[in-house]
């Protein structure tokens, strides 16, 4: 089975910047019409999960793929730290009040496997319990499928050059530099530890498959996770209700 340290984080040859820019306006205007179409069919509800290491570009996919759709069809939601409040509930219910309705385009921006993948950093919970959360999750999304939710899960596989040079930005830039956290220095020291995390979460994720995304060239990482989205869509044999 191959492993994301043995996964390349940069497209291949065939593909280039200028063509991949012209290629993702073309999506970015299909994916205006099939949004539209998607909130009037109103059969079904999308999660799209993105998931990463720091810098790997989750925000900017959010920015370069969802702001071409009509923002009231589509909702954002960051998790971050669990706060007092949610520790003391179960760890999924945070989640609850952000699944999507019908229609609806919901983008968790880290999501629900963050309660596996930082405990099994940190060894905060026994790997038993950590391994019931990852079958709850198998039947978690089971479940969003019955409800005609569907799911596109999007690793954003950055490398561990790479994730360096983007948290060096971060203190150079103006516009990047409210980004930068200690912490993130951490994360990347210990890229090898979550990259086996990851692929643990990755393998074990039986129900929902993950598309896993180069992410080191930040144009690719953009056309792939919109052409995705695009396909997915169009797959759904979306249309207008009856007047």
């Amino acid at each position: 089975m191959a492993t994301l340290k043995n996964t390349p984080t940069s497209p291949s040859k065939a593909y280039s910047k200028k063509k991949c820019k012209k290629a993702l306006a073309t999506l970015q205007d299909k994916l205006f019409d099939l949004q539209n179409l998607f909130y009037a069919d109103g059969r079904y509800a999308l999660l799209i999960i993105l998931q990463g290491l720091d810098t790997s570009g989750k925000d900017g996919t959010v920015r370069h793929v969802m702001s071409c759709m009509n923002p009231m069809g589509v909702d954002v939601k960051s998790f971050k730290q669990p706060t007092e409040e949610e520790l003391q509930h179960d760890f999924l219910w945070r989640i609850y009040p952000h699944l999507p309705a019908k229609g609806i385009i919901e983008v968790f921006n880290r999501s629900y496997y963050e309660d596996i993948i930082v405990p099994s950093i940190d060894k905060s919970i026994p790997k038993k319990e950590i391994l019931r959360r990852s079958q709850l999750l198998d039947t978690l999304e089971d479940h969003f499928h019955s409800s005609n939710i569907h799911v596109l899960k999007f690793f954003l596989h950055v490398s561990k050059e790479e994730q360096l040079c983007r948290i060096k930005e971060r203190l150079i830039l103006p516009h990047k530099r409210w980004k930068y956290d200690k912490a993130d220095v951490d994360v990347a020291e210990k890229w090898d530890d979550y990259t086996k995390v990851y692929d643990k979460m990755i393998s074990d994720s039986n129900t929902t498959p993950w598309h896993i995304i180069p992410a080191d060239k930040r144009w690719y990482r953009n056309y792939a996770v919109a052409k995705i989205v695009t396909e997915h869509l169009e797959s759904l044999s979306l249309k207008y209700p009856n007047t």
